[in-house]
C-alpha cells in the first residue's frame, strides 16, 4: 500500500499546534523570540516553507508577531485580553480590589495544591531558583527586586500546577495588580515584624510544595493571601490618615 505523504499544509498544521502548545504551557512566554528559521526547522525536522506556513497561522491568531529585522516573538495576547480592561476598571473602582484578592485566594491556593502534586524535577529546580532569588532580595532590602522576585516565585508555582489556564490567569492577574503589590510591599517593608512574616509565608509555601504536601501548600498559600489582604486594608487606612493630616495642615 502506498503511504500518503503529508502535504505542506498538513505539516504546517501539526507544527502550528506544537508551537501553540508551547505557548499554552508557558515554555514559550510573551516576549520570547523564536529561534532562527534555520535552527527551528532543524529542531522540528521540517522544511523551512512548512515552518513559515506554521508561523503565519499563529501570526493570524495573534499569538506570534513577526518584526521586521527582529525575528518572530510571542505576543502577550493571552494575558492582555484579560488584564488590560481590568487594570482600567481596578483604578476606577477601588472596591474591586477585594474581589481580586478573593480570586487570587482561590487561584493561588489551587495552584499551590496542584504544584505539590504535579511538579516535576525541572519545575522544582525553577521553584528553588525563584525562592533563592526571593530570599536574596529580602536580604538586600531592594524593594524593586523584591517585587520582581515575589511575582516570579508565585508564577513558578502556578506554572508547576501544569494547568494552562491557571498559569496564564496567574500571569494576567499579576499584571493587573502589580501596582497594588508594589504599594503593599513598600508598606510591609516599613514594619519589620510583618516583613519577616511575609518572608516566612513564602518559605512555608516553598517547603510544602517541595515536600509534595498538597493540602499544606494550599493552606500556606491561602494564609499568605489573607495576610496580604489584611495588610492592604491597613495600608489603605494609613494612607487615608496621612491624607487627612495633610488636609488639616493645608
Amino acid at each position: 500500500m502506498n503511504q500518503v505523504r503529508p502535504t505542506l499544509n498538513r505539516i504546517a498544521d501539526i507544527v502550528a499546534r506544537d508551537l501553540e502548545q508551547r505557548i499554552l504551557e508557558g515554555s514559550l512566554k510573551a516576549g520570547d523570540r523564536l529561534p532562527s528559521e534555520r535552527t527551528l526547522a532543524l529542531e522540528l525536522a521540517i522544511s523551512r516553507p512548512s515552518l513559515r506556513e506554521a508561523i503565519q497561522k499563529l501570526v493570524h491568531k495573534g499569538l506570534l508577531e513577526t518584526k521586521h529585522g527582529g525575528g518572530t516573538v510571542v505576543t502577550n495576547r493571552l494575558q492582555a485580553t484579560f488584564s488590560d480592561p481590568w487594570q482600567d476598571m481596578l483604578q476606577a473602582h477601588p472596591l474591586l480590589q477585594t474581589d481580586m484578592l478573593e480570586f487570587r485566594h482561590m487561584l493561588e491556593g489551587e495552584a499551590a495544591r496542584l504544584a505539590a502534586e504535579r511538579a516535576t524535577d525541572v519545575d522544582l529546580e525553577r521553584i528553588d531558583a525563584a525562592f533563592a532569588a526571593l530570599e536574596q532580595a529580602y536580604d538586600s532590602d531592594d524593594i524593586t527586586v523584591c517585587i520582581d522576585t515575589d511575582v516570579a516565585f508565585h508564577q513558578a508555582i502556578a506554572d508547576a500546577s501544569h494547568n494552562s489556564m491557571i498559569g496564564h490567569l496567574a500571569a494576567s492577574l499579576m499584571r493587573v495588580i502589580h501596582g497594588h503589590v508594589s504599594d503593599n510591599l513598600v508598606h510591609l517593608h516599613a514594619i519589620p515584624k510583618q516583613w519577616e512574616q511575609l518572608r516566612a509565608q513564602h518559605k512555608a509555601i516553598w517547603e510544602s510544595v517541595r515536600g509534595q504536601a498538597s493540602e499544606e501548600a494550599m493552606r500556606a498559600s491561602r494564609e499568605h493571601i489573607n495576610f496580604v489582604r489584611q495588610s492592604m486594608v491597613e495600608a489603605a487606612k494609613v494612607e487615608d490618615r496621612r491624607n487627612s493630616a495633610l488636609r488639616r495642615l493645608s
